[in-house]
């Protein structure tokens, strides 16, 4: 008869992940893409636009707009910016750089809200191993260790949070609530007033980061999760858990935060969301459902239920959303956690799978980075260096000592990860979440440093704006009727450029006007307006859209002088 707990652990199978091994982890993941770059496009783009926008004071701080057109935009998050850039952006001299400062800090805090809500969700004991009949089961403590550091592990191997997870955007602030709110479940046995002050600010920054409805679903489901706790603390814990999401409509509400986003995918989507789910959630998704067989009869239990709730709520809004990554992206922490729970029922020949799959999958990955680094400095091999220069026409090679150091301590330390893994703590319950998320750091660490220069190149806007400079000064006013929040976001960044996106073109007071049309010739000049120019957007070459400059045509003087009598 199988054991009702699928959990047998020896003491040695609990040994820890060294403290100082897995905050060189946490570091190699959030550090790299902090530095050196400039925002990119789309989201976290508009993003910072909003936010320097409202740290300069050229929208108001309750309704921000960019080039005078109101955006929906979560205000948390933006405030959060905003702040950084008033304070950090004088002492840095870049005000990127100082709004990335407070969203890395998130990233890391959503790193240990996992570690510790699987920690105190291991201690529960549902969730402890089977007992041996002669000793030798894992120590309670150790073990909920063991499994925090695998669940850190596989929250920083699952691929969908790589670059959202390094952008400044809300869906950062999105993350913190969803890890606070499983650790708020988490301690609620344990603690008395932690759990309380966790659960509303855990809801109420759902709300104010934009996912208002994710905050409410979640909410709905923890009251679930807590009548059905075996705790009479937990149980005692509903009305605060009530009274939260309560309060993450209301304040919501106060911010105008409630709008109809629904729009489902056809039913020919579906290849589409399964490919999605598949390369978005991996490789978490595989150990998640096998947590769910192995622990099958202990779905209810706060270990399985609590992470599964907000799992659930964020797939359904992805799915309602027409596959939207940034809401799929909420379920990584729920979902690592699930993970964690299935290492200690994998077969060994599972876990060898998962090591050798990623080994050679990562090694590939890091040698291609640094083939394509060597090309682009040597022009060998010529097939590569081609390619560089086709994919990002007019960008200058420069060689960079400081980065070139830091990649080459990643790939030391990744071959030496690959020997430390093959030859000792074969039986750690973390061991197959090392090679996995090792690999991801490296490859993170491999392009934010040989390859920054170019992907900064071909994804920020700079260049196009920059291009622009040559007809238009800086500082100087350009409409641009009905053009995309990324546009306005570039012209007020990198210009900087004062934009009026309103549509009323007669209405503006600009020089200036930028179309954007497709094709090689522009459209008719505007009565009134004069073509100044047509320029190539790069990441739009293969479309054949460009940017059609106007200029306002000066009046005659004789008309003005009629005008003056």
């Amino acid at each position: 008869m199988s054991s009702p707990n699928p959990a047998l652990v020896t003491q040695r199978g609990a040994r820890p992940l060294p403290r100082l091994a897995l905050l060189i982890f946490c570091a190699a993941y959030v550090l790299p893409g902090v530095f050196h770059r400039d925002p990119w496009r789309n989201a976290d783009l508009v993003a910072y636009g909003l936010m320097a926008s409202m740290a300069e004071g050229r929208t108001p701080w309750l309704a921000p707009a960019l080039g005078g057109v109101p955006a929906d935009a979560a205000l948390l998050p933006h405030w959060l910016g905003a702040l950084a850039i008033q304070w950090l952006g004088p002492l840095f001299g870049d005000g990127a750089f100082a709004a990335r400062i407070p969203f890395a800090l998130l990233l890391g805090l959503t790193l240990a809200l996992v570690w510790y809500t699987t920690y105190y969700l291991a201690r529960t004991q549902a969730a402890q191993p089977v007992a041996f009949a002669f000793g030798g089961e894992a120590d309670p403590v150790d073990y909920a260790r063991a499994i925090a550091d695998g669940a850190l592990l596989a929250l920083i191997a699952t691929l969908g949070l790589l670059q959202l997870g390094h952008e400044t955007t809300p869906e950062l602030g999105q993350l913190v609530g969803v890890g606070l709110f499983m650790l708020a479940l988490a301690i609620a046995p344990f603690r008395r007033w932690q759990p309380r002050v966790a659960i509303v600010a855990a809801l109420l920054i759902l709300a104010g980061s934009g996912a208002p409805a994710t905050a409410l679903g979640i909410g709905l489901g923890g009251v679930l999760v807590c009548q059905r706790s075996a705790y009479e603390r937990v149980r005692a814990f509903v009305p605060w858990v009530a009274a939260a999401t309560l309060g993450s409509a209301a304040l919501a509400a106060w911010l105008g935060a409630w709008h109809w986003r629904a729009s489902w995918p056809d039913a020919e989507d579906a290849i589409t969301l399964a490919r999605q789910w598949a390369w978005f959630l991996w490789p978490a998704w595989p150990l998640g459902l096998w947590t769910l067989w192995q622990w099958r009869r202990h779905l209810t239990h706060r270990h399985i239920s609590v992470p599964l709730v907000t799992v659930a709520v964020a797939m359904a809004g992805c799915i309602a959303t027409n596959l939207n990554e940034r809401l799929l992206m909420l379920a990584v922490p729920g979902l690592a956690v699930l993970a964690a729970f299935a290492l200690p029922t994998l077969k060994r020949a599972s876990s060898a799978a998962i090591d050798w799959f990623s080994m050679f999958f990562f090694s590939i990955c890091a040698i291609t980075i640094w083939v394509v680094y060597v090309a682009m400095q040597t022009g060998t091999p010529a097939k590569p260096a081609a390619n560089v220069a086709r994919l990002v026409p007019g960008f200058v090679v420069q060689f960079e000592p400081l980065e070139l150091v830091f990649a080459a301590v990643g790939t030391l330390a990744w071959l030496w990860l690959l020997r430390w893994r093959t030859g000792r703590h074969r039986e750690a319950l973390w061991k197959s979440m090392v090679i996995p998320a090792g690999g991801v750091a490296l490859c993170w660490l491999l392009l934010m440093t040989l390859c920054r220069p170019p992907l900064d190149y071909a994804r920020s806007s700079r260049p196009e704006v920059e291009r622009l400079r040559a007809y238009v000064a800086p500082g100087s006013c350009i409409a641009a009727p009905s053009a995309p929040a990324v546009a306005v976001a570039a012209l007020e960044v990198f210009g900087p450029y004062r934009v009026d996106a309103r549509t009323e073109l007669a209405a503006t007071g600009c020089e200036n006007l930028l179309y954007r049309v497709r094709g090689s010739k522009p459209p008719p000049a505007p009565p009134g307006w004069v073509h100044v120019a047509t320029l190539q957007r790069m990441q739009d070459r293969d479309r054949g859209e460009r940017l059609a400059l106007y200029r306002r045509q000066a009046a005659p003087a004789g008309a003005v002088d009629a005008g003056a009598r």
